[in-house]
């Protein structure tokens, strides 16, 4: 596993390189950090615990990695991203705008 700490490039640097996709200040840590852990607590349960046992696995060889791809393309058809493919369609998903930007916030939002 590697980390990014500042002793390993300066925020802009880390940034530009793209080591890191975000830099906070401390004084909005907590609340992005709130805010990201209620977002994603709001997705569908199943959907969470496949991607999680997916990412919480050794990176497969090559010609195993179509077992991700399996597992996710069913998932699709399932009511609750049938129905978050629906809300997100309705806001502009897949054009381009402020969902296509913003998805991650969309997502929070519709799973209410």
């Amino acid at each position: 596993m590697w980390e990014w700490s500042p002793a390993a490039a300066p925020r802009p640097e880390a940034e530009a390189y793209v080591y890191i996709n975000r830099a906070l200040p401390d004084a909005e840590l907590d609340v992005f950090v709130e805010s990201l852990a209620t977002r994603i607590a709001r997705f569908d349960k199943w959907a969470i615990a496949q991607t999680k046992r997916l990412v919480n696995t050794t990176l497969p060889p090559d010609v195993e990695l179509g077992a991700g791809w399996d597992a996710c393309i069913p998932s699709l058809g399932r009511p609750a991203a049938q129905n978050g493919i629906k809300a997100l369609m309705e806001r502009g998903f897949h054009k381009p705008g402020d969902v296509e930007n913003r998805l991650g916030y969309y997502l929070g939002e519709i799973a209410r």
